[in-house]
């Protein structure tokens, strides 16, 4: 079991402001430009680099912060309490290099977790295909030996950071006919070359500025010394336990729509009059905003929960699957009330909220759905408490 990461509870309270810091000079003033254009913030990308954030949960002797969780999901709820997306361009590489750091050879992890904890290289997740997003043993993606390298021919879809990142932690199938299917898969360090070609970004609904893409491999050729871990058919349970730290990260994105939510309409409600007082007297008001707090401050235990079990090395699907269950439906709750306390301004793209509601609703979708983190949680409580 690696070393429990912790952190001087000083250097994080210095951390963190210098976070809010660079929140208020830098993010709030361009985020809507950027959220209504769909424009890559290409500069909040150097000073993300330059603070270190895509280095933020590497350890300290590959050249990243080597931050606790804890530290982390604070550090993501912040940010995304004013701008959500910017955290999933850090989140989906983080994600990459959790994969390579806990199940790498020494070698990989000496090539390549020193260039992802600069920001040099940047990029992410390659799991989801068209035919299989939550069935990831669905996938139709195949890599075939072929003397010193695989050979690789497939498609990914919805792939965040797929136009501007660099390198991927591709998901792909090296026996098809394995059974069970799990077996037959293998996770590689994948990046951009010859025969892996971009397709379409999508234009979607929310979560604007950071993009989704498709990826396209035909005939992809890649040396073996690239298949993470170095042994064929352990992708499965590669991919999917770095999706523990990518479900903390989705939670603690939620936790942050809904106290930023909350926080937009705490403010409107005592501005907007009617009936001669300030909206925030009115008893309707008042019990909304007091299950909004009492939402959002259940999901950030829930996010800190899972995180101390992350830290401690322990498994935590569960934990991190009650989190990020409770946190995106909280986040959404909490924006829709907002809108309501709003009115009709909530509907107008001159107030920040309406984005605030757009975006939550991928929360509830990404790093496995709601509906299966149900599952995830059930199946596990009953093996922690048999009959």
């Amino acid at each position: 079991m690696a070393e429990q990461r912790t952190i001087d509870p000083a250097d994080e309270a210095a951390f963190l402001d210098t976070i809010d810091r660079w929140i208020e000079r830098d993010v709030r003033p361009v985020v809507m430009h950027h959220d209504h254009k769909d424009i890559w913030p290409a500069e909040l990308v150097e000073q993300m680099k330059e603070m270190g954030l895509f280095g933020a949960t590497i350890g300290q002797e590959y050249g990243g912060l080597g931050l606790p969780a804890t530290t982390y999901s604070k550090i993501i709820t912040r940010i995304s309490s004013y701008w959500m997306a910017l955290t999933g361009i850090v989140n989906s590489h983080l994600i990459m290099a959790a994969a390579v750091e806990r199940f790498g050879t020494e070698a990989q992890k000496e090539k390549w977790l020193p260039l992802f904890a600069s920001g040099e290289i940047r990029g992410g997740l390659a799991l989801t295909e068209p035919d299989a997003g939550t069935d990831l043993q669905g996938i139709r993606t195949t890599a075939v030996r072929d003397g010193d390298d695989y050979i690789i021919n497939g498609t990914k879809t919805w792939i965040s950071n797929g136009i501007q990142g660099s390198c991927f932690a591709l998901l792909v199938k090296t026996d098809p006919k394995a059974e069970p299917r799990y077996k037959g898969m293998s996770f590689f360090i994948a990046p951009k070359g010859d025969g892996f070609t971009v397709g379409k970004k999508f234009d979607k609904m929310g979560y604007k500025g950071i993009d989704s893409a498709e990826l396209n491999f035909d005939n992809y050729r890649i040396p073996a010394d690239h298949l993470i871990g170095g042994v064929e058919g352990e992708g499965f349970f590669q991919a999917t336990g770095g999706l523990e730290l990518g479900r903390i990260n989705v939670a603690a994105r939620g936790v942050g729509l809904a106290e930023g939510s909350l926080r937009l309409a705490t403010e409107y409600a005592q501005i907007r009059k009617t009936m001669g007082k300030p909206i925030a007297q009115h008893q309707a008001i008042q019990l909304k905003l007091g299950e909004m707090v009492t939402r959002a401050e259940a999901a950030r235990l829930l996010v800190n929960q899972a995180a101390e079990a992350y830290d401690r090395g322990e498994r935590c699907d569960m934990e991190a699957g009650m989190a990020k269950f409770f946190a995106s439906e909280a986040a959404v709750r909490n924006s829709e009330e907002a809108m309501r306390i709003f009115g009709g301004y909530s509907y107008s793209k001159e107030y920040e909220i309406e984005r605030y509601y757009r975006d939550a609703l991928l929360m509830c979708i990404g790093e496995g759905t709601n509906e299966m983190q149900r599952m995830i949680i059930a199946k596990q409580w009953l093996k922690r408490n048999p009959a």
